[in-house]
């Protein structure tokens, strides 16, 4: 379902924004990342329907350039996918289209934002970051690094503490007041994520634990690893 106006979505106190841009070229593939297949299905399909199980029942909106809007359309009605949202036109960045999304939503609301190539989200983790957020203004879901890290300054490699390392993920959650009032700054190429348009105004970001299976799908490689978790997922 589409949305012609940039008006709010009445009486609504969670939303989605789910953010999907990527053009597919680190993928090797001509058509973009959240479109190929994960067990049969679009991997973006297996994005929103996790939240569509979530016990809040958050509004979803997709972000997508709007180029891809036909396609998604198309794939919906092939896949019998009828899980409703509001398609939004992507923006030249992230940052961009996220605001985009942002014109739909209510100011007195909780909201997730994630990446549409993230399909193994779990209902529980998306449940706990619309609590936190609630609760404490933000959540962003994050997991330490399991690996030895080392950063390199001029030409030289220094050696971090492992335990002070988080690999960010999504969804990153917040206060509707909060994003609002954070993406009415102008756009600035140091902002990777909504935590860090965010902690630009001088807001503490808060850590929430995510998961090791919340993969991010960017190689060939993780879509044959996230098959392989969903198959282990459905036996279990």
């Amino acid at each position: 379902m589409g949305l012609n106006t940039q008006q709010a979505i009445l009486n609504t106190k969670y939303y989605a924004i789910i953010v999907a841009g990527g053009s597919g070229a680190r993928m090797q593939s001509a058509v973009p990342k959240q479109f190929l297949l994960l067990n049969g299905k679009p991997v973006m399909m297996h994005t929103i329907s996790a939240f569509y199980q979530s016990v809040n029942r958050p509004s979803i909106i997709v972000v997508l350039h709007a180029d891809y809007h036909h396609y998604w359309t198309e794939l919906c009605k092939e896949h019998d996918f009828r899980i409703p949202h509001y398609l939004v036109n992507g923006g030249e960045t992230r940052f961009h289209s996220v605001l985009n999304g942002l014109a739909l939503v209510d100011d007195d609301a909780i909201i997730a934002v994630q990446d549409a190539v993230r399909p193994l989200i779990t209902v529980d983790i998306i449940d706990q970051s619309y609590k936190y957020a609630m609760e404490h203004g933000n959540a962003i879901v994050a997991v330490k690094s399991r690996d030895s890290i080392r950063q390199i300054q001029n030409q030289k490699s220094y050696a971090l503490v492992r335990d002070e390392i988080y690999l960010v993920q999504t969804p990153q959650t917040f206060q509707s007041s909060l994003l609002k009032k954070a993406y009415q700054q102008a756009f600035n190429t140091n902002f990777t994520d909504d935590a860090s348009v965010v902690e630009q105004m001088g807001v503490n970001i808060n850590i929430i634990p995510g998961s090791y299976t919340n993969l991010k799908i960017t190689f060939p490689e993780d879509i044959a690893i996230a098959e392989m978790l969903l198959k282990q997922k459905s036996h279990s």
